[in-house]
């Protein structure tokens, strides 16, 4: 586990493939090309494990830390069970540790070595999160990094930088946004997002969940 100051480069769709990507595109263009698979079908279905069910997933885990402190309590000195208690298990996601951010500390996260990411609460890792620019610049430069994802954070909050590993995976907690008190768990849960779960963005303001 490594802390670092960090800021972070956007540059997404320049990143370079590892390995596995590789072989997962060699596969999909043959599939493609023999009639198997359909590629809009496809980007529908890696829409929704990327994008809508991993990432509620986490997000009903962090609506429920806020508003029960036994659970958030819990979900900080054992994220693991705490997760699964609400059935949220899987590969990639067999040990958590969750990192509560405050008015002190802000917390963001990576995989400098490739993407180590906690599947069952934020489902597939978004492509800039593999990337080569955020993986590097994510523990040099965080603070510039979260200025690119349009986060600005007062100059005195320190950035505590996670890096995750094949062992073990990070999930942030974020701070719950300010007028949230008559909000129930579905209501907060619609506020959290993905990014804010890594570390790289804050959460909805109330209002702002469509």
């Amino acid at each position: 586990m490594t802390q670092h100051d960090h800021d972070h480069d956007h540059d997404h769709e320049h990143s370079e493939l590892d390995a596995t990507e590789l072989r997962v595109r060699a596969l999909q263009t043959v599939l493609t090309q023999k009639g198997y698979v359909d590629p809009a079908a496809l980007d529908v279905l890696i829409d929704t494990y990327q994008t809508r069910i991993g990432p509620r997933n986490g997000a009903r885990v962090v609506a429920r830390a806020w508003s029960d402190p036994a659970f958030f309590d819990w979900l900080v000195r054992d994220a693991t069970a705490a997760i699964a208690s609400m059935t949220y298990t899987g590969r990639q996601g067999e040990h958590i540790v969750a990192v509560p951010n405050t008015d002190k500390v802000h917390n963001m996260v990576v995989c400098t070595l490739c993407s180590c990411y906690p599947w069952p609460v934020l489902g597939l890792p978004p492509t800039w999160y593999k990337s080569a620019p955020y993986r590097s610049r994510a523990v040099r430069d965080p603070r510039g990094v979260l200025a690119d994802f349009g986060v600005s954070l007062p100059p005195g909050q320190e950035i505590r930088v996670w890096d995750s590993t094949a062992e073990l995976r990070y999930l942030v907690i974020p701070q719950r946004p300010a007028g949230t008190g008559h909000l129930d768990q579905e209501q907060l849960a619609a506020l959290v997002t993905r990014d804010s779960m890594i570390g790289a963005g804050l959460p909805k303001s109330p209002g702002a969940a469509s």
